[in-house]
């Protein structure tokens, strides 16, 4: 992985800025993203990680997270970042600390701890759509808490026809699924972690290096999930060689998609990367459906196209 960095790093930051190299590495870290819904759902099967388990799923994701943040942060050092707080952190050591704990819990331990336990509740094409009202809420959130960040008709559109999509999740009959608390319910509230983490980035951003923040947040955030997963008696029942090749899939998924996607970030304007995004709950109902079986009900294709739109639609307006 470093070594690949190093060879992003050589040829300079313009192939990041460059369009065509821009829409390839942008569209890689939302596939990858994508895939994670499948992997996971694959992995508790594997590992033999039933339903009830909960400890089992809190270590599972801990492992994930935390292995990720110790490569990313592997990455920082080795490109030569950063790790101290910025000059104006520094005159409030304690309630920098705290800030970045409180986005370390948003953005990875509740987060995905809610994450795991709802995708193992409920079918991984419908939690791939469901999670895409992170979006939307953002988007609405941002324009109460930052005066940069006005409420415009083109943001209106964009969250009706998104959470349009998500309304359409609940049509069709009892067979399509039905909305559950520990299946949608606990995936409604890993949106609501991940849109209040995304209005605490810009405060990460201020106190420290945001690829730094983000391997802090993924490597103690693990060592959270870890934590309560082994107190609670979780243990990875059936570890075998394909069970592992799942695990590591996925902490690749989460090391290359922030590698890529916040070196983009610094490079180009946030509303050109993040319409990629959009791909990820195509990719993930798609996938799902894919390898794990599952019906692709014609709601899914609705939901997809419609919060995809709505996704489109709030980015096109963006600088």
């Amino acid at each position: 992985m470093s070594q690949g960095f190093y060879i992003f790093s050589s040829m300079g930051i313009n192939i990041f800025q460059r369009p065509l190299w821009a829409a390839i590495f942008a569209f890689t870290a939302a596939f990858l993203w994508g895939w994670a819904y499948p992997f996971i759902k694959l992995g508790f099967a594997e590992f033999e990680i039933t339903a009830d388990m909960t400890g089992s799923k809190m270590l599972f994701a801990g492992i994930r997270f935390c292995v990720s943040g110790i490569i990313i942060l592997s990455i920082a050092r080795l490109t030569h970042r950063s790790f101290a707080l910025k000059d104006g952190a520094n005159v409030n050591l304690v309630g920098s600390c705290l800030f970045l704990l409180a986005f370390t819990l948003l953005n990875t331990t509740l987060h995905y701890a809610a994450f795991y336990i709802g995708l193992s509740h409920s079918q991984g094409s419908r939690a791939a759509i469901l999670n895409s009202l992170s979006v939307f809420l953002l988007v609405l959130l941002a324009c109460l808490f930052f005066k940069s960040d006005k409420l415009t008709f083109r943001k209106i559109l964009g969250c009706v026809m998104g959470f349009g999509g998500i309304l359409s999740l609940n049509l069709g009959g009892e067979g399509s699924g039905s909305f559950t608390l520990l299946g949608d319910g606990m995936i409604i509230l890993n949106a609501l972690c991940g849109a209040f983490a995304g209005l605490l980035t810009r405060g990460v951003n201020m106190r420290v290096d945001v690829f730094v923040g983000t391997g802090y947040s993924l490597g103690i955030g693990g060592a959270l999930l870890v934590i309560p997963g082994l107190l609670l008696g979780g243990t990875l029942p059936n570890v075998t060689l394909l069970g592992l090749f799942y695990l590591l899939m996925l902490i690749g998924i989460s090391t290359i998609g922030f590698t890529l996607y916040n070196k983009l970030l610094t490079c180009n304007p946030v509303g050109k990367i993040a319409i990629w995004n959009s791909l990820i709950p195509v990719v993930g109902a798609v996938t799902s459906c894919l390898c794990l079986h599952e019906a692709f009900l014609w709601k899914y294709a609705i939901a997809a196209a419609l919060t995809t739109a709505g996704i489109y639609v709030i980015n096109k307006g963006k600088k």
